[in-house]
């Protein structure tokens, strides 16, 4: 027996996540099926993390085990020939029996994007938040850094999340323009459901001027997912990158 690990990158905007769900389109759907077209034998891949709807990913690790001697590349380049074209296998690698794509994860790495521009754009339709508005930039980096740490999320988290602790550490949280783009990178060692959304949508709050950035210390105290901001589209949200015990 042999266990592969795979690093995949996808457009999720047509999906309805990551995880299999009854007559829906998801990325575990397709990569299994690609898989056992190529192995000749029927395959459960496990995925670092629970992309949810249209949400998209440019490092998505996963992994499988296999009886097939196939040779690694052989595994990617035709599961690829089956994938559709928004999804992709960029890697193929073999790892340890004992390797397992989340629970062996040290920290995960997402990404936000948000267009800052009078009209919307028809390239970045899926691939950002659209802001028409200015934005204080400089208020919602001293906002962000009240995230930084160990923490409470649960005023960050959906209703009906089933997790029994909302407890995360955030180690950086990085807010960059650049032109038209504006970049947030969130790095932690596990995150709640919606939570980085529910965090973005709050910080866009204090860029608007809705909402003083030293206000946030006090929604993370109260645990009150009302007191926080909206929830920022799935369209802006990328997962960019896992990091285990060997990077």
């Amino acid at each position: 027996m042999r266990k592969v690990k795979l690093t995949l990158e996808y457009d999720g905007t047509r999906y309805a996540g990551w995880q299999i769900q009854k007559n829906a389109e998801t990325i575990q759907r397709e990569v299994e099926e690609a898989l056992e077209s190529v192995l000749s034998e029927k395959v459960r891949v496990y995925g670092a993390g629970r992309t949810d709807a249209g949400v998209h990913a440019l490092g998505q690790v996963a992994h499988f085990e296999t009886r097939s001697q196939l040779p690694l590349k052989n595994i990617r380049d035709g599961a690829n020939t089956y994938l559709p074209p928004d999804i992709v296998i960029l890697r193929a690698e073999e790892v340890d029996l004992s390797f397992h794509a989340r629970y062996n994860a040290r920290e995960k790495i997402y990404l936000y994007r948000v267009l800052l521009r009078d009209v919307r754009s028809p390239l970045e339709l899926h691939r950002a938040c659209h802001i028409a508005v200015p934005l204080d930039v400089e208020e919602m980096q001293r906002g962000a850094g009240y995230f930084v740490g160990h923490h409470d999320f649960s005023a960050f988290t959906a209703s009906g999340s089933s997790v029994k602790s909302k407890v995360r550490t955030i180690s950086r949280l990085d807010i960059e323009r650049k032109a038209e783009l504006l970049k947030f990178e969130f790095q932690a060692d596990g995150f709640l459901y919606k939570m980085v959304r529910n965090i973005v949508g709050t910080l866009l709050e204090v860029g608007k001027g809705k909402l003083s950035a030293y206000k946030i210390e006090e929604i993370l105290k109260s645990g009150e997912r009302k007191l926080a901001g909206p929830t920022a589209p799935a369209s802006g949200l990328y997962f960019l990158r896992i990091l285990y015990g060997d990077n």
